[in-house]
């Protein structure tokens, strides 16, 4: 699809003879006479590449400008005039311009000086991407049977755009899948955009996800794009989802439905195409069923749900992720290329690792920062994963899980893993077997592997 140019100049020749030379190479253009008119527009449309005149009848495109960069919007803006000084060509450089141009405009000028803007624009892209891709997150690491299902589930759903939950522990690598999917998806020359829903206060979740206008709130200096619009193309990660406000997520089943949404003070609606997929810790089909949690807008976000299995239920996947995470922070801090005693890897394995993937990550940091040498001992191993305290709470909790877990794999077995009669069996609820299979990380391979 040809980008979009935006022409905000006053003088509708100039509006004409710009439209022209560039419709005659095949982008698509429109054309504003005023401030106000380039606001009401922008509330509603995207662009990729901005013509501002310096002089408005109702503003100054340099403000224009400040205000685009100041709402985080980067898309390159050439400022034109036909009056122009040194002094605003230097303001509106310093103020984020990619290029100022002096009336009357030389076709070959205007052609040369869009290509440059837009290749920029790409070039910006493909490096959000690439960062997105080799950054100092890991990468999509582990070969044990229950997180490679976990993997080939998001990969073959990566391909459609069908809404994804992903349901897991704190640490155990939901943002890291959600990206893995965005990369393999149609969505992925759009923005892959993180939201942490418990992290946001209540009274500011919808500004966040949404954006306000200026005046909309006490502190509202001046109009915000939300995270939804930043997304737009793209696709947009909703962690911790389960610890949206009620109004928020009345909110956000609109976006759902119909696509388009209002900031906060706003009269418009504004229209986005955007992937979505949510994460949560919580059983968010519990807390639908006890009203924390809105049933619709829960089956909206879960079209597509998976789980990834904490690091305890896949512990062979330790010693790569551990080797992973010791070259990955070598490298990045200039270290000498370090490795581990033989005694190192065992003690990893048998811890259960209640943090998850991110807490060896720092665990393996720790050590690599510790050990002076390029060998690291079982001795640099932290106390409390070395000799994790005993607890009588949870050693009564896990002989529970254990017990439990042989009934049911064993029912299972009986009935050739069908559900429905197993679920007879045991005298419990379809539907609370499954979130039991789930919770255990129970799989056919359990029952020939067990």
């Amino acid at each position: 699809m040809k980008p979009q140019i935006l022409i905000v100049d006053d003088e509708p020749n100039i509006g004409r003879s710009l439209s022209l030379i560039l419709e005659g190479e095949g982008f698509r253009v429109r054309h504003v006479l005023t401030a106000a008119q380039f606001h009401a527009d922008l509330a509603t449309r995207r662009a990729d590449l901005y013509f501002l005149d310096v002089r408005l009848p109702d503003g100054n495109g340099i403000d224009l400008l400040r205000g685009l960069r100041q709402n985080e919007d980067h898309t390159p803006v050439v400022m034109i005039s036909g009056h122009g000084t040194i002094a605003d060509a230097v303001e509106a450089t310093r103020s984020g311009a990619f290029d100022f141009l002096e009336k009357p405009l030389a076709r070959d000028r205007v052609l040369l000086v869009v290509r440059n803007a837009l290749e920029r624009l790409n070039l910006e892209r493909e490096n959000r991407r690439f960062r997105e891709i080799v950054g100092d997150e890991p990468r999509v690491i582990g070969q044990s049977p229950a997180f490679r299902r976990a993997i080939d589930e998001a990969t073959r759903v990566a391909g459609s755009d069908a809404r994804v939950l992903l349901e897991g522990e704190s640490g155990s690598g939901k943002e890291i899948l959600a990206a893995h999917i965005h990369r393999s998806s149609p969505f992925a020359d759009g923005p892959f955009v993180k939201v942490n829903c418990a992290a946001i206060p209540n009274e500011l979740v919808e500004s966040e996800l949404f954006g306000h206008e200026k005046g909309a709130f006490t502190g509202a200096a001046a109009r915000r794009r939300g995270k939804f619009e930043l997304a737009s193309g793209g696709t947009i990660f909703l962690d911790e989802v389960g610890d949206l406000h009620e109004s928020s997520q009345a909110k956000l089943l609109r976006v759902l439905e119909e696509g388009e949404f209002e900031r906060l003070g706003g009269e418009h609606p504004i229209r986005v195409s955007v992937r979505v997929i949510a994460a949560t810790n919580r059983d968010l089909s519990v807390r639908a069923a006890e009203g924390r949690f809105r049933q619709d807008l829960f089956y909206r976000l879960s079209v597509v749900p998976i789980r990834l299995p904490a690091l305890r239920e896949r512990p062979e996947d330790v010693p790569e992720l551990a080797g992973y995470f010791l070259r990955e922070f070598c490298r990045r801090n200039g270290f000498r290329p370090k490795t581990v005693d033989a005694g190192v890897m065992d003690v990893l394995w048998s811890y259960r690792w209640p943090g998850n993937v991110r807490e060896l990550r720092n665990v393996v940091e720790r050590m690599a920062i510790l050990t002076p040498g390029e060998q690291i001992p079982v001795s640099a191993i932290p106390i409390d994963v070395r000799t994790p305290p005993a607890s009588p709470a949870s050693g009564l909790h896990d002989i529970r899980d254990a017990a439990e877990r042989d009934r049911i794999l064993k029912v299972l077995e009986d009935t050739q893993w069908n559900v429905s009669g197993a679920a007879r069996a045991l005298g419990i609820e379809r539907t609370n077997l499954h979130k039991r299979i789930r919770a255990l990380g129970l799989t056919r391979d359990s029952v020939r592997n067990g």
